[in-house]
């Protein structure tokens, strides 16, 4: 398979013969509102054109409907007629932005020659969870492909521990960047990436959502510092644009 980060939680995967897209954010630099007032978002630009990252896509999988997953340029520039995938309670509006394939994950999935398996997130803790809302994350498996968990906007929590004792997966997709809000973190930290590093240590970890907003707190030279550090040998860390081969 092959993982291109585009920016923040952004990706296209070249998996089992097919492309797809993940959490399509595809705004202009600084078109949109800050998340804690420091600098209006997204705080870097794309690193390729949108047509570039929508180029040959087959099936777009959509984790929650934060501006920073699912944006309007997203939603004005992907398709109509698109296969979409997302959390069961989000096809509604996703349709109502006129889509019209929209699936809801409420179970695990066959589309073309690839399974998917929705897998549970938490994203933050506390009272601003209701705020936040659901997420989903997604296991991923092809014949002839490594098995791919990627976990979604969420913080390390006993269930997802036990999706990575339970699918021993190959590839491990971690949104790190620490993303907080009123003080409570919304997504993993370096130091929850590393004991993700730890509890897959068979398998490769990939970090993204780094960089990208103004409420992240983790950047890649702090986490890859931290990954040398604690002797950490199986953690990635893509630039936005760069292309990994797993």
């Amino acid at each position: 398979m092959q993982l291109q980060l585009i920016r923040n939680a952004t990706l296209r995967l070249e998996y089992a013969g097919h492309t797809l897209l993940i959490d399509p954010f595809l705004a202009e630099k600084h078109s949109l509102p800050p998340f804690a007032g420091l600098e209006n978002n997204p705080t870097t630009g794309l690193p390729v054109t949108p047509s570039a990252v929508l180029d040959g896509v087959e099936l777009t999988l959509i984790s929650h409907l934060h501006a920073d997953h699912f944006d309007p340029a997203a939603q004005e520039l992907l398709p109509k007629d698109m296969p979409i995938f997302c959390q069961s309670g989000d096809e509604t509006a996703i349709q109502g932005f006129g889509f019209q394939q929209v699936t809801p994950l409420a179970g695990e999935v066959q589309w073309k020659n690839i399974t998917l398996r929705p897998t549970p997130g938490q994203h933050g803790s506390g009272p601003i969870l209701e705020q936040m809302g659901s997420v989903i994350g997604l296991v991923l498996q092809g014949e002839g492909e490594p098995t791919v968990y990627w976990l979604g906007d969420t913080i390390l929590t006993p269930e997802v521990q036990g999706v990575l004792q339970e699918v021993q997966p190959n590839v491990v997709i971690v949104h790190a960047g620490g993303a907080t809000l009123g003080g409570t973190v919304l997504i993993m930290d370096a130091g929850q990436t590393l004991e993700v590093c730890r509890a897959a240590s068979g398998a490769t970890v990939v970090a993204t959502h780094l960089e990208s907003l103004d409420h992240c707190t983790v950047s890649r030279a702090a986490l890859k510092a931290a990954a040398q550090d604690a002797g950490i040998q199986n953690l990635r860390v893509p630039e936005d644009g760069e292309t990994l081969k797993l």
